[in-house]
């Protein structure tokens, strides 16, 4: 059985109280670029990308308390969120995480920037809350 052979890392998603206090240090005092911002309704999440060599930086701030993010921020406070790979093949890479009893958050579907994604929960990953994204 070959394994996610082609897969990169694509982002480390970060959620923030605010997106325009987050980007006075990652815009203004690192001066990283941001490639896009942009408002997923859906997740009721704001979206900046920042540009880090070829993988990026996505800042989550949060357009409602009740959604993923504004819980993720209410427990554990701002911090990493996830960490995102793309891969090659995504339906390939959800069934055979399905075939090994891995545990998925959703079905494949469009985030920010129209990326197909799915979430792995991270008691399937070590630890970690894991996008993947097809290429």
């Amino acid at each position: 059985m070959t394994g996610l052979n082609g897969c990169k890392i694509d982002h480390l998603g970060i959620a923030v109280r605010s997106l325009d206090q987050a980007l006075r240090f990652y815009r203004d005092q690192l001066g990283l670029d941001v490639a896009m911002r942009e408002t997923v309704v859906q997740e009721k999440v704001n979206v900046a990308m920042l540009p880090v060599g070829e993988p990026r930086i996505e800042l989550l701030e949060p357009t409602e308390a009740d959604s993923v993010i504004g819980k993720f921020l209410d427990k554990r406070g701002e911090g990493l969120h996830h960490v995102a790979l793309t891969v090659p093949d995504l339906h390939a890479a959800v069934e055979r995480l399905r075939r090994s009893g891995a545990r998925l958050l959703n079905e494949p579907r469009a985030g920010a920037g129209g990326h197909l994604y799915v979430f792995v929960h991270p008691s399937s990953t070590g630890g970690v809350l894991l996008e993947l994204i097809q290429e």
